[in-house]
Protein backbone atom coordinates (compact mmCIF):
# COMPACT_ATOMS: atom_id res chain seq x y z
CA UNK A 1 0.00 0.00 0.00
CA UNK A 2 0.99 3.38 -0.34
CA UNK A 3 0.26 6.83 1.01
CA UNK A 4 -0.59 10.11 -0.48
CA UNK A 5 1.32 12.98 1.11
CA UNK A 6 -0.37 15.92 -0.58
CA UNK A 7 -3.83 17.18 1.39
CA UNK A 8 -5.00 15.51 4.84
CA UNK A 9 -6.74 12.56 3.59
CA UNK A 10 -3.71 10.56 2.85
CA UNK A 11 -5.23 8.36 0.79
CA UNK A 12 -3.43 4.76 1.07
CA UNK A 13 -4.40 2.51 -2.02
CA UNK A 14 -2.85 -0.58 -3.96
CA UNK A 15 -0.74 -0.45 -6.85
CA UNK A 16 -2.91 0.97 -10.07
CA UNK A 17 -5.57 2.84 -7.37
CA UNK A 18 -6.79 6.07 -7.25
CA UNK A 19 -6.68 8.26 -4.66
CA UNK A 20 -10.17 10.09 -3.59
CA UNK A 21 -9.46 13.28 -5.34
CA UNK A 22 -9.21 10.98 -8.92
CA UNK A 23 -6.05 12.98 -10.29
CA UNK A 24 -3.53 10.47 -8.34
CA UNK A 25 -2.69 6.96 -9.04
CA UNK A 26 -0.74 4.21 -7.22
CA UNK A 27 2.43 3.25 -9.88
CA UNK A 28 5.87 1.94 -8.81
CA UNK A 29 4.48 1.95 -4.97
CA UNK A 30 4.21 5.62 -5.01
CA UNK A 31 1.38 8.01 -5.94
CA UNK A 32 2.03 9.97 -8.80
CA UNK A 33 -0.11 12.76 -10.85
CA UNK A 34 -2.36 10.88 -13.28
CA UNK A 35 -3.61 14.03 -14.66
CA UNK A 36 -0.45 15.52 -15.17
CA UNK A 37 -0.35 17.96 -18.17
CA UNK A 38 -4.24 16.94 -18.91
CA UNK A 39 -5.76 19.61 -19.99
CA UNK A 40 -9.53 20.51 -19.90
CA UNK A 41 -9.90 24.09 -19.77
CA UNK A 42 -7.79 26.52 -21.06
CA UNK A 43 -9.09 30.44 -21.59
CA UNK A 44 -7.42 34.04 -21.63
CA UNK A 45 -9.25 35.38 -18.16
CA UNK A 46 -9.37 38.86 -16.80
CA UNK A 47 -7.47 38.60 -13.40
CA UNK A 48 -10.12 39.58 -11.90
CA UNK A 49 -12.21 36.86 -12.44
CA UNK A 50 -9.41 34.52 -10.18
CA UNK A 51 -10.60 36.29 -8.40
CA UNK A 52 -7.43 38.92 -7.98
CA UNK A 53 -8.43 42.40 -7.18
CA UNK A 54 -5.11 44.04 -6.36
CA UNK A 55 -2.66 41.64 -8.38
CA UNK A 56 -1.97 43.17 -11.34
CA UNK A 57 -5.42 44.56 -11.94
CA UNK A 58 -6.64 45.33 -15.67
CA UNK A 59 -4.10 42.48 -16.97
CA UNK A 60 -5.27 38.73 -18.32
CA UNK A 61 -3.99 35.30 -17.35
CA UNK A 62 -3.97 32.50 -19.63
CA UNK A 63 -5.75 30.24 -17.25
CA UNK A 64 -5.46 26.59 -17.44
CA UNK A 65 -7.69 23.59 -15.68
CA UNK A 66 -7.08 19.78 -15.64
CA UNK A 67 -9.35 17.44 -13.42
CA UNK A 68 -10.04 16.32 -9.55
CA UNK A 69 -10.66 17.47 -6.53
CA UNK A 70 -9.78 16.46 -2.99
CA UNK A 71 -13.40 18.07 -1.48
CA UNK A 72 -16.94 17.19 -2.41
CA UNK A 73 -18.50 21.08 -1.87
CA UNK A 74 -22.43 20.58 -3.04
CA UNK A 75 -22.13 23.82 -4.90
CA UNK A 76 -19.26 23.33 -6.84
CA UNK A 77 -19.38 25.96 -9.59
CA UNK A 78 -17.23 23.92 -11.98
CA UNK A 79 -18.32 20.13 -10.68
CA UNK A 80 -17.87 19.44 -14.05
CA UNK A 81 -14.65 19.57 -14.13
CA UNK A 82 -13.95 19.21 -10.61
CA UNK A 83 -15.71 16.14 -9.60
CA UNK A 84 -15.37 13.82 -12.69
CA UNK A 85 -13.14 11.78 -14.34
CA UNK A 86 -12.00 13.69 -17.43
CA UNK A 87 -8.86 11.07 -18.83
CA UNK A 88 -11.26 10.47 -22.20
CA UNK A 89 -12.09 14.26 -22.47
CA UNK A 90 -8.69 16.06 -21.74
CA UNK A 91 -6.18 16.83 -24.17
CA UNK A 92 -2.19 16.68 -23.49
CA UNK A 93 -0.49 19.85 -23.24
CA UNK A 94 2.91 20.18 -21.80
CA UNK A 95 4.51 22.48 -19.67
CA UNK A 96 6.71 23.79 -22.41
CA UNK A 97 3.60 24.54 -24.58
CA UNK A 98 1.87 25.70 -22.13
CA UNK A 99 4.52 28.60 -21.47
CA UNK A 100 4.88 29.20 -25.36
CA UNK A 101 1.09 29.55 -25.32
CA UNK A 102 1.49 32.27 -22.48
CA UNK A 103 3.80 34.67 -24.29
CA UNK A 104 2.29 34.36 -27.42
CA UNK A 105 -0.48 35.81 -25.65
CA UNK A 106 1.34 38.31 -24.33
CA UNK A 107 0.50 40.85 -27.17
CA UNK A 108 -3.03 40.53 -26.10
CA UNK A 109 -2.39 41.59 -22.36
CA UNK A 110 -1.03 38.44 -20.94
CA UNK A 111 0.89 38.43 -18.18
CA UNK A 112 1.15 34.49 -17.21
CA UNK A 113 -0.23 31.66 -16.23
CA UNK A 114 -3.10 30.80 -13.87
CA UNK A 115 -3.46 26.93 -12.56
CA UNK A 116 -7.41 26.93 -11.62
CA UNK A 117 -10.89 25.26 -12.73
CA UNK A 118 -9.92 22.43 -11.07
CA UNK A 119 -8.23 21.83 -7.93
CA UNK A 120 -4.56 22.47 -8.61
CA UNK A 121 -3.43 21.42 -5.74
CA UNK A 122 -3.94 17.58 -6.39
CA UNK A 123 -0.85 17.84 -9.26
CA UNK A 124 1.20 20.30 -7.63
CA UNK A 125 4.40 18.58 -9.87
CA UNK A 126 2.90 20.05 -13.06
CA UNK A 127 2.51 23.72 -11.79
CA UNK A 128 6.05 23.45 -10.57
CA UNK A 129 7.28 22.19 -13.70
CA UNK A 130 5.46 24.91 -15.44
CA UNK A 131 6.27 27.63 -13.28
CA UNK A 132 9.52 26.86 -13.34
CA UNK A 133 9.91 27.53 -16.93
CA UNK A 134 7.56 30.26 -16.75
CA UNK A 135 9.21 32.50 -14.36
CA UNK A 136 12.80 32.24 -16.80
CA UNK A 137 10.64 34.26 -19.55
CA UNK A 138 9.51 36.58 -17.06
CA UNK A 139 5.69 35.72 -16.81
CA UNK A 140 3.60 35.85 -13.43
CA UNK A 141 2.28 33.02 -12.00
CA UNK A 142 -0.97 32.06 -10.33
CA UNK A 143 -2.51 29.23 -8.26
CA UNK A 144 -6.29 29.26 -7.24
CA UNK A 145 -6.68 26.77 -4.52
CA UNK A 146 -9.08 25.36 -2.06
CA UNK A 147 -6.03 25.06 0.20
CA UNK A 148 -6.70 22.00 1.75
CA UNK A 149 -3.02 20.81 0.60
CA UNK A 150 -0.37 19.91 2.72
CA UNK A 151 2.84 21.53 3.75
CA UNK A 152 4.58 18.84 1.64
CA UNK A 153 2.44 19.51 -1.55
CA UNK A 154 2.72 23.83 -1.41
CA UNK A 155 6.58 23.43 -0.83
CA UNK A 156 6.58 22.32 -4.19
CA UNK A 157 5.05 25.34 -6.12
CA UNK A 158 5.05 28.42 -2.99
CA UNK A 159 8.76 29.65 -4.07
CA UNK A 160 7.84 29.56 -7.96
CA UNK A 161 4.43 31.24 -7.41
CA UNK A 162 3.24 35.12 -7.38
CA UNK A 163 -0.35 35.16 -6.48
CA UNK A 164 -2.78 32.87 -5.03
CA UNK A 165 -6.33 32.72 -4.62
CA UNK A 166 -7.18 30.41 -1.72
CA UNK A 167 -11.00 29.50 -0.71
CA UNK A 168 -11.29 29.83 3.01
CA UNK A 169 -14.75 28.35 2.98
CA UNK A 170 -15.65 28.45 6.12
CA UNK A 171 -14.54 29.16 9.76
CA UNK A 172 -15.96 25.87 11.97
CA UNK A 173 -15.34 22.35 12.05
CA UNK A 174 -18.92 21.45 11.36
CA UNK A 175 -18.31 23.51 7.93
CA UNK A 176 -15.72 21.86 6.86
CA UNK A 177 -17.56 18.16 7.67
CA UNK A 178 -20.00 19.08 5.20
CA UNK A 179 -17.45 19.86 2.87
CA UNK A 180 -15.32 17.09 3.46
CA UNK A 181 -12.03 19.39 4.06
CA UNK A 182 -9.98 20.21 7.24
CA UNK A 183 -9.72 23.47 8.49
CA UNK A 184 -6.40 23.57 10.49
CA UNK A 185 -4.69 22.38 7.75
CA UNK A 186 -6.34 25.12 5.24
CA UNK A 187 -5.19 27.72 8.19
CA UNK A 188 -1.54 26.15 8.03
CA UNK A 189 -1.97 26.17 4.24
CA UNK A 190 -2.58 30.52 4.25
CA UNK A 191 -0.36 31.17 6.95
CA UNK A 192 2.56 29.43 5.28
CA UNK A 193 1.49 30.82 1.61
CA UNK A 194 1.44 35.05 2.75
CA UNK A 195 4.53 34.84 3.91
CA UNK A 196 6.05 33.63 0.44
CA UNK A 197 3.61 35.59 -2.09
CA UNK A 198 0.30 37.49 -2.61
CA UNK A 199 -2.73 36.15 -1.11
CA UNK A 200 -6.49 37.10 -1.92
CA UNK A 201 -8.93 34.85 0.44
CA UNK A 202 -12.84 34.26 -0.82
CA UNK A 203 -15.11 33.27 1.14
CA UNK A 204 -18.52 31.64 -0.63
CA UNK A 205 -21.39 33.01 2.37
CA UNK A 206 -23.67 29.38 1.98
CA UNK A 207 -27.17 30.16 3.69
CA UNK A 208 -27.44 28.05 7.10
CA UNK A 209 -23.62 25.92 5.99
CA UNK A 210 -21.03 29.40 6.89
CA UNK A 211 -23.35 32.16 7.48
CA UNK A 212 -22.94 32.81 11.70
CA UNK A 213 -21.80 35.72 12.77
CA UNK A 214 -20.01 34.82 15.76
CA UNK A 215 -17.56 31.86 13.46
CA UNK A 216 -17.41 35.11 10.51
CA UNK A 217 -15.99 37.11 13.27
CA UNK A 218 -13.29 34.76 14.53
CA UNK A 219 -12.18 33.95 10.68
CA UNK A 220 -12.15 38.13 10.33
CA UNK A 221 -9.73 38.08 13.55
CA UNK A 222 -7.54 35.51 12.25
CA UNK A 223 -7.06 36.60 8.79
CA UNK A 224 -6.19 40.33 10.08
CA UNK A 225 -4.07 38.31 12.80
CA UNK A 226 -1.95 37.42 9.91
CA UNK A 227 -2.19 40.93 8.16
CA UNK A 228 -4.95 43.19 7.81
CA UNK A 229 -3.94 43.89 4.04
CA UNK A 230 -5.02 40.38 3.15
CA UNK A 231 -8.00 41.17 0.69
CA UNK A 232 -10.95 38.94 1.31
CA UNK A 233 -13.64 38.53 -1.04
CA UNK A 234 -17.36 37.69 -0.13
CA UNK A 235 -19.22 35.90 -2.56
CA UNK A 236 -22.96 35.62 -2.97
CA UNK A 237 -23.86 31.93 -3.43
CA UNK A 238 -26.68 30.45 -5.87
CA UNK A 239 -27.47 27.45 -5.84
CA UNK A 240 -25.84 25.08 -8.05
CA UNK A 241 -24.56 21.36 -8.29
CA UNK A 242 -26.48 19.58 -5.22
CA UNK A 243 -26.86 22.61 -2.78
CA UNK A 244 -29.93 23.67 -3.08
CA UNK A 245 -30.44 26.40 -0.36
CA UNK A 246 -31.94 29.55 -1.03
CA UNK A 247 -29.76 32.06 -2.74
CA UNK A 248 -27.66 34.27 -0.04
CA UNK A 249 -30.17 37.49 0.89
CA UNK A 250 -27.91 40.54 -0.45
CA UNK A 251 -27.99 41.83 3.10
CA UNK A 252 -26.07 39.33 4.24
CA UNK A 253 -23.43 40.22 2.40
CA UNK A 254 -23.70 43.36 3.22
CA UNK A 255 -23.95 42.96 6.96
CA UNK A 256 -20.64 41.04 6.90
CA UNK A 257 -19.02 43.23 4.79
CA UNK A 258 -19.34 45.94 7.37
CA UNK A 259 -18.02 43.00 9.89
CA UNK A 260 -15.21 42.38 7.80
CA UNK A 261 -14.35 46.04 7.28
CA UNK A 262 -13.97 46.68 10.77
CA UNK A 263 -10.80 44.82 10.68
CA UNK A 264 -9.91 44.33 7.15
CA UNK A 265 -8.65 46.87 4.82
CA UNK A 266 -10.13 45.62 1.23
CA UNK A 267 -12.77 43.50 1.27
CA UNK A 268 -14.54 43.03 -1.95
CA UNK A 269 -17.97 41.50 -2.96
CA UNK A 270 -18.49 39.17 -5.77
CA UNK A 271 -21.88 37.78 -7.43
CA UNK A 272 -24.02 40.59 -6.43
Amino acid sequence: MARCPMCFRHCERAEGELGFCRARKVKGGVFVPENYGKCTSLALDPIEKKPLKLFCPGSKILSYGSYGCNLRCPFCQNYEISQQNLWEESREVTPEELVRLAKDLVPEGNIGIAFTYNEPMVDPEMIRDTFLRAKKEGLKTVVVTNGCASLTALSLVLGLTDAMNIDLKGFTEDCFRYLGGDLAETKAFIAEAVRKCHVELTTLLVPGRNDDEDAFRKEVDWIASLNPEIPLHLTRYFPRYRETAEATPKETLLRFEAIARGELRHVFLGNV
